[in-house]
């Protein structure tokens, strides 16, 4: 997916990151048959059936949002792999035929969630490609009534999360680095591409730590209701989010309990 006109430097990152990761989650999964050529159309999603996703092969789509053109799809891209029908619909349409390579739906998460690394890679593209379209949309705002949902930049020992605070954004660092701390005691890292910020959101409870940028970053910021609306509608995604934090948190206890225990001898 790439958006019209010019976007910021590292929404231009972002955006080839994102195109790499279609090829890696399709990789050694079969077509469900063969291409489709798909003649110029105003509406594609009303032309294909619900149960398959389609990688495109050849020509490209534009879409648009409340019929206002923010993006395009290209070659090697994925179309129908979301169905949220919480979020603004996208219609794609073209001027020129398109090739699709279609792939049963079903089969296509079987493969993904059969593995780790593709369970992450497709959580870092759903919340991406949500991430440029707030981002887009914003832009396309008066600048006194634009959201802080999409990306920031932020100078080094900025508070990007105050412990206590409501949860109401999901973060990930697309550039940079942050530090997570208890009560004022540093207690990890938060490196580029960690997902912070998750854990209060799907339990509904107040920050249980801050996190403060140890150098300038650049942040992407995800509303709590899009994220929840993203991994209620690909369940395995939130449980596989889980199973991450789990982890995480349990080193992180592995941790602390040495430093507690040195700190009760003294």
């Amino acid at each position: 997916m790439y958006l019209l006109g010019e976007q910021p430097a590292y929404a231009d990152a972002l955006i080839n990151r994102l195109q790499t990761i279609p090829g890696h989650l399709m990789a050694g999964l079969s077509p469900s048959g063969p291409a489709i050529e798909v003649a110029a159309t105003d509406d594609l999603a009303a032309s294909l059936p619900g149960d398959q996703i389609f990688v495109l092969e050849s020509g490209s789509l534009q879409g648009c949002v409340n019929e206002r053109p923010l993006f395009y799809l290209h070659e090697g891209d994925l179309i129908g792999l979301r169905q949220d029908s919480d979020l603004a619909r996208a219609r794609l349409y073209s001027d020129n035929p398109v090739t699709l390579r279609p792939y049963r739906r079903s089969e296509v998460f079987q493969h993904i969630f059969a593995e780790e690394h593709r369970s992450e890679l497709l959580l870092e593209y759903l919340t991406g490609q949500t991430a440029l379209l707030c981002d887009a949309v914003a832009r396309l705002k008066p600048p006194e009534f634009r959201s802080t949902n999409g990306f920031q930049r932020v100078a080094d020992g900025a508070v990007l999360i105050s412990q206590g605070d409501e949860a109401d954004h999901v973060f990930i660092i697309i550039e940079g680095h942050a530090e997570a701390f208890v009560d004022g005691v540093k207690v990890g890292d938060v490196p580029k591409d960690e997902i912070f910020g998750a854990m209060a959101v799907f339990t509904g409870e107040r920050r249980n730590a801050s996190v403060i940028a140890s150098e300038p970053s650049t942040v992407m910021l995800i509303p709590k209701d899009q994220f929840l609306t993203l991994t209620q509608s690909n369940p395995k995604i939130a449980h596989s989010l889980i199973e991450n934090m789990a982890r995480r948190i349990d080193l992180l206890n592995k941790q602390i309990i040495p430093l507690s225990r040195s700190g009760n001898a003294a």
